[in-house]
Order: structure tokens, then sequence, then C-alpha cells
């Protein structure tokens, strides 16, 4: 009889003798004895802080208004009117522990600084489960904030993204970064019109904005891109006495501005959600609907707080901009190689074959925009 026999012997005695059911049920109480003795260990709660997630945000409501923009990147009045909103809405309800207030706090407080849910359940007092759960709800009712009905520039960006091992390849971007392929639309006052996001990082822009016009029956259908030979840069108009002559450089004088305004959108929005450039590992439907909730928020911010410090920052034309994977873009500039007239912004397309149909409507739209737009100029002038 060799060591391990002896051990089994032992424990269980001579089993030559036993039945099979003797030894199974010896096993079985053995079992009952090591559940029993893990039942009996004292179970120490986690969230035992004094402050409560709800008084700390009372705190934060009635304390120093500097507080409440620091951690959220909101004042008071625009966070208020927020929650109010939402409500109205009927997209989001008071939860029986939660109120709207403090969901939408702890949403603003992961997106405004990219903080884990260990951090924020550490915070407010809350289980990491009732933490995701509460994001989920507000990204949800963000999600529903509509937009303003108009054509506005037309761009995409680089978000950051999480992607499964065998995905991964189709989300990497220009370089090494794992990111998603962000196409929205904005107006001359840095609101966003349209949103569309969800491709991987490797999707041609043109391949993102022919999916959207052809899935999504909102999409806001823009005219023909500038004229070419025309001026078309802002640094062409700024000196004295070049302010645009005629109905076409005017119009690529107001598309240019409007290019100008994309840019430095994008440059505000990543600066405030720093969530956009490190994404936690959330479920990919989840990062989709995370940029466009962040557009709402930044609308807003945007009708609702005038004297933003942030916007004022990105209001200045010439701001360089720097983008999800670290190239500086100055808004007002463009490779010297590049044809004078040509520009990015409403819609141009190069790589879609529109039947020619289609592109005569849309000059015919571009050209009617610019006699109203020269006619209101003269008579402003």
């Amino acid at each position: 009889m060799d060591d391990s026999d002896e051990e089994f012997e032992i424990l269980f005695g001579d089993t030559s003798s036993s039945s099979s059911d003797e030894l199974i049920g010896q096993v079985i109480m053995l079992n009952r004895l090591q559940e029993m003795q893990k039942s009996q260990q004292i179970r120490r709660p986690l969230r035992t802080s004094d402050m409560s997630g709800r008084q700390y945000l009372l705190e934060l409501l009635t304390g120093h208004p500097d507080r409440l923009f620091y951690t959220i990147r909101m004042d008071i009045n625009t966070f208020r009117s927020l929650c109010r909103r939402l409500v109205e809405m009927e997209v989001i309800e008071h939860d029986r522990v939660i109120s709207v207030e403090e969901a939408v706090v702890m949403f603003l407080w992961i997106v405004t600084h990219n903080q884990r849910v260990r951090t924020v359940a550490e915070r407010y007092q809350h289980s990491g489960e009732t933490i995701c759960r509460q994001f989920g709800r507000v990204l949800d009712a963000l999600c529903y904030l509509g937009n303003e009905d108009c054509v506005g520039a037309i761009d995409g960006t680089h978000v950051s993204a999480v992607a499964p091992t065998l995905k991964q390849l189709a989300f990497r971007g220009r370089k090494v970064d794992v990111t998603q392929n962000v196409m929205a639309a904005c107006s001359f006052n840095m609101m966003f019109t349209y949103v569309y996001a969800g491709w991987e990082g490797t999707a041609n822009d043109s391949r993102v904005l022919l999916d959207a016009m052809r899935k999504d029956d909102n999409f806001p259908m823009s005219p023909q891109a500038p004229y070419r030979g025309e001026r078309y840069h802002l640094h062409r108009f700024r000196a004295r006495g070049n302010h645009p002559r005629g109905a076409m450089e005017l119009f690529n004088y107001r598309h240019s501005s409007l290019r100008n305004v994309i840019e430095r959108c994008f440059g505000l929005l990543k600066a405030r959600f720093p969530i956009l450039k490190s994404m936690p590992p959330y479920l990919l439907g989840k990062q989709r609907r995370i940029p466009i909730a962040c557009c709402a928020i930044h609308n807003w911010i945007r009708m609702h707080s005038i004297n933003d410090e942030m916007f004022k920052q990105y209001s200045v034309n010439a701001r360089i901009v720097e983008d999800i994977e670290g190239t500086e873009n100055q808004s007002n500039t463009t490779t010297e190689n590049q044809q004078e007239g040509d520009g990015a912004g409403i819609s141009e397309t190069p790589e879609l074959n529109f039947s020619q149909a289609y592109m005569a409507q849309m000059e015919s739209v571009r050209d009617g925009i610019a006699g109203q737009m020269w006619l209101s100029y003269n008579n402003n002038t």
C-alpha cells in the first residue's frame, strides 16, 4: 500500500468493505462542513462612509459654485435645467434610492474626468452594479435630447474605443490606437446638429457619410462643396479691403468659417469629456452612444451657459486643435499642395459616385444659397 492509499484510508476508513453509498455520504458531509465554516465568517460592509452620495451632492449644490464646475464641467443653473428637462421629457425618473440629480452628476463625473466605476462607487457610496445601471439610464436619456434641425459643417473625428480582440484590427485608425469614427455636423454657434457614431476607426469618412445618407431619414442633406477658383480660406479675407466680392466668394467665405467651427467643436468636445480620449471597456453599443450623449451635453451647456469658460477658449478662429491620434490641425490653414478653393466641410466626398441629376440638384441648391447670402450681405452693408 502506498502513501496515498494510507491517507485516503485515514480520511474515509477502509473502503474495501464499505459500500459506495457510504463513501458518497461522507464526501457530501465534508462539503457541507466546509460550507458551514464559510457561512460563519464575518462579512464586513464595504461602503461605510458617513457621507452618502446624496449628502455629497447637496454639498456640491450648496457650496462654492466652482466646486460643481470643476466636478462636472457645468454650472449649477445649467445642471438643474438639464435634470428638469430630462424629467419633463419622461426619459428618466427618480429611482427609489437615487434621484435623477445624483444619477446625472455621477454620469457627468465619469465622462468629464474619465473616472472608473470603483472610484465613483466609493465617492457616492453605492455598489458598482448600481453605478453601471445609473450610467446606462442617464446615457439612454441624454441620447433623446434632440439637435437643431438645420444643415451645418459635416466632418469626422476619431474617438477612443475598446474592441474585442477579434475586432481590434478593424477599429485601429490611421495609427495604432483603437478608435471609432464619429461623423458630426455643427452650426456657426458651435452647436452639434447631427451625430452619427459607431463606425470602426479604419472606415473612410465618405463611407460613413454614405451609410448615414442611406440609412438615416433625418440626415441633413447639404449643398455642394465651395466654388473652385474663388478665394476660400479665412486668412485670404482678413486683410483690409479683402472682403468677399460677389456671391461665390461670399459663399466660400461662409463655408470656410463653418469648416473652422467644426474643428473647434471637436477640440472642445474632447477637452471637456476626456472619456472620448480613453474609453473604458464598455460594451460596443454603450461606447457608440457615449459620443452622442456628450454632444447633447455640449449643446445644452451652449444654450444655457453663456459665460462658459471652455466655450470662450475655443471661440478663437485660429485656435489649434489636436485630434484623438495626436495630429495637430490649425483651423484656418491647409497643406501647400491643396488646390485653391478645395475644402472639407459640407459633405465634400470625392469617393462617392453620385448621379449627375443629384449633383446638378445640389449645385442648384448651392447657387440659391449663395444668391440669398449675397443679397443679405449687400443689404446689411
